[in-house]
């Protein structure tokens, strides 16, 4: 009798054990789906554009229709942020290499300075060589709708900024629909976009800031399977 009582306790203790595991299960699963980034209800499309890359390329979003990409608002003079945020791509890059489903979009946002033959200076000096990434220029007041409105980062002219402007150092993540996902905090929200302009660290803690671009590469991984 005491060992059948004995038996019957330890089943208990593992179905108990078992549906614990389940429910964590679970929840890991769904932690590590990635969101849909949402605006009054509705998932949020990539905002479209036309610009002009650092080949003299007319590029709009639809030359990035079935591809995982990244998005960026950077400028090739800015002295603070922009070199770290680039380093990243660099290394995104070389994750990725040649993957054609695979692509980043690097918009400046100063393009009286940033004009073809300068984007292609500077896609030179920090080692662009995947053919889908693109470093583009266009009009000033579309750039600026395009990442305050259209991405909702932000960018502003600013005399007493270093370099003239000030800028998010987020990177966007786009997936092959076109739209805009990123992976959930521990509350299950969406972080909603990336920290770029982190020095790049991959022996950090998972959840440190500056896991965040190894963050973004698991997350390209998995949009890619999609």
């Amino acid at each position: 009798m005491k060992k059948y009582i004995k038996y019957s306790g330890l089943a208990v203790v593992v179905i108990i054990f078992g549906i614990w595991v389940f429910k964590e299960s679970q929840s890991r699963s769904k932690q590590e789906d990635l969101a849909y980034i949402t605006l009054n209800g509705q998932k949020r499309q990539v905002p479209q554009f036309k610009l002009i890359d650092q080949n003299g390329d007319t590029i709009t979003n639809q030359d990035y229709n079935n591809k995982v990409y990244v998005v960026e608002f950077f400028f090739s003079t800015c002295p603070t942020i922009c070199p770290i945020m680039n380093k990243n791509m660099v290394q995104i890059q070389r994750k990725f290499y040649g993957q054609d489903q695979f692509g980043i979009a690097s918009i400046s946002i100063d393009p009286f300075n940033d004009t073809v033959a300068q984007l292609k200076r500077y896609a030179k000096k920090i080692g662009v060589k995947h053919p889908n990434w693109h470093l583009m220029t266009g009009e000033m007041n579309k750039i600026m709708s395009l990442v305050n409105n259209g991405f909702n980062l932000y960018a502003k002219q600013e005399s007493r900024a270093d370099g003239g402007f000030e800028h998010s150092g987020f990177f966007a993540l786009i997936d092959k629909q076109g739209y805009l996902r990123s992976r959930r905090d521990a509350n299950g929200n969406p972080i909603v976009f990336y920290q770029g302009a982190v020095e790049y660290d991959a022996d950090q803690n998972r959840f440190s800031e500056k896991q965040q671009i190894d963050i973004l590469i698991e997350d390209i991984n998995q949009l890619l399977k999609e």
